[in-house]
């Protein structure tokens, strides 16, 4: 056998009293696509890191090549061809794709003319190469976060990396993006360069991986070549439980309407004459194609995009949301899909993060009330079982799912009457997943009405009591709860209309 590329022994790390890594074991090989799985809190970023340089690890080793390095770097470790891309692209959004990835690959001189043609072809070669269309003169802040995660790929092919890290790679892209990663990935895989995966969506390391290793408890409890491991035995050693335990209960009657839409239309967010309704105790899933108008649409709602025209009734009332701050008064909540722009702060502490949108309510006249903050915190830590070491923990130090319930808590301190929620499990593990649908279903049970925006097709399916289906930023079906995938898939590509 090869020489592995990589080989990690018994790499340990804490934090304070916190054990992130226990003692991993992790190698790949040239020319393997090895993925690494686990729930949030597993110990998965704490390894990157360590392979980056980012942290330092308290014990073990690392052998590069079949030489043992010190604790990497940064620097030493791109130094050593490993490049990691995160889904959160790091890109600077005021410059240019040339010049981002110019970034990346030069070397930089003191006076040095700059060779712009030269910048420009190999940006153009590099985004030729994974088929990327992208302009190498855009302003990175104009493109899209898929296209800014495919930028980022082409900045890794560039150092001629040996060893490749994807972090959830494809969280942000469309089909089309997908397909174009998957041959990146194939492509990388036959010209030997070794490929770590990390993904929450099995049926891409089904597709893609050659083996994958099983972290819990910042441990290594299993390693297995794909084709030996079935999905539910790899979910089963993910979480500990079975597939029974992961799924949601059925969700009780829905009460009266609760919120109803009349002809909303909003040229800037390109909604076009919506109308439906959501009742109490109801979750209304919507579902459609990256670019459907679904997370347009939930900024019409909250007020972030005012609509041009048509009507919203809250219990009856009209909603005159021309911001967010009259969505709130009204009623009505929003957890937006990004999570760590738009949903907590990450350097700010947990109970501060919560309590954000009732300052007027928690601190009356401008008085700050800590005590008052912290009970609400403490209530909203053990209700939604946040894992975490108190109030006063930073956001930042949070696995994925926990910041999550954090942003989820937010909301539902205002006491909203509607809560909408774009796409709430987007990379998170199977066990903050199941425990986040528990959650939205005793929410519904209580008497709330939730609009869940979800790319996950399972998840809409599973979740929703009606399904209202979008099409280039119209409502084109609302169909029953339980439908058919190929139903929902039909009417979002415009072949089928229902009512329900």
């Amino acid at each position: 056998m090869a020489t592995p590329l990589l080989e990690l022994h018994e790499l340990a790390k804490s934090f304070g009293g916190a054990r992130a890594l226990r003692g991993v074991d992790f190698s790949l090989q040239p020319g393997e696509v090895h993925a690494l799985l686990g729930e949030n809190g597993a110990g998965k970023s704490t390894l990157i890191k360590i392979v980056t340089g980012a942290h330092q690890p308290d014990r073990g080793s690392i052998r590069v090549a079949g030489v043992v390095v010190p604790p990497l770097t940064p620097a030493s470790a791109r130094a050593l061809g490993i490049a990691c891309i995160y889904q959160q692209p790091a890109l600077f959004p005021d410059l240019t794709v040339m010049e981002n990835i110019a970034l990346r690959l030069e070397a930089g001189q003191p006076m040095a003319r700059i060779d712009w043609a030269g910048r420009r072809r190999r940006a153009e070669e590099l985004l030729h190469r994974i088929g990327a269309e992208i302009a190498a003169s855009a302003e990175v802040r104009s493109l899209s976060m898929p296209e800014q995660q495919l930028v980022e790929i082409a900045c890794a092919l560039g150092v001629g990396a040996r060893i490749v890290i994807m972090d959830e790679p494809t969280a942000s892209l469309t089909q089309k993006e997908q397909h174009l990663l998957f041959a990146v990935v194939r492509e990388l895989r036959r010209s030997g360069v070794g490929v770590i995966y990390i993904s929450h969506r099995l049926e891409e390391i089904f597709a893609l991986a050659d083996r994958v290793t099983v972290l819990r408890d910042g441990e290594t409890v299993a390693t297995h070549r794909i084709e030996d491991i079935n999905e539910t035995a790899l979910i089963r050693t993910m979480v500990g439980r079975g597939m029974t335990q992961i799924d949601p209960p059925g969700g009780g009657a829905a009460g009266d309407i609760a919120l109803e839409v009349k002809g909303i239309s909003c040229a800037v967010g390109g909604v076009k004459d919506v109308s439906f309704e959501v009742r109490s105790g109801e979750i209304f899933g919507l579902a459609g194609l990256v670019g459907a108008g679904r997370t347009e649409l939930a900024r019409v709602l909250f007020g972030l995009t005012p609509a041009d025209s048509g009507e919203i009734r809250l219990q009856g009332q009209i909603v005159d949301a021309r911001s967010a701050v009259d969505a709130v008064a009204a009623g009505i909540a929003y957890v937006p899909e990004d999570r760590r722009r738009h949903g907590i702060v990450l350097e700010m502490p947990i109970a501060h993060n919560m309590t954000l949108a009732v300052h007027r309510r928690l601190f009356p006249r401008g008085w700050l009330r800590p005590r008052a903050e912290e009970s609400l915190a403490l209530d909203f830590i053990r209700d939604l079982a946040v894992k975490c070491t108190g109030p006063e923990a930073i956001g930042g130090s949070l696995s994925g799912g926990n910041q999550q319930k954090v942003a989820l808590a937010r909301w539902l301190a205002t006491k909203p009457r509607l809560l909408i929620l774009d796409e709430p499990t987007q990379g998170v593990d199977v066990g903050a997943k199941a425990e986040i649908h528990r959650i939205i279903r005793g929410l519904a049970e209580s008497g709330l009405a939730v609009i869940l925006i979800s790319s996950d097709l399972p998840e809409i399916l599973g979740m929703s009591d009606r399904i209202g289906v979008m099409r280039a930023g119209r409502l084109t079906a609302v169909l029953p709860g339980r439908s058919e995938a190929h139903t929902v898939l039909a009417a979002a590509l415009g072949q089928e209309q229902g009512a329900a």
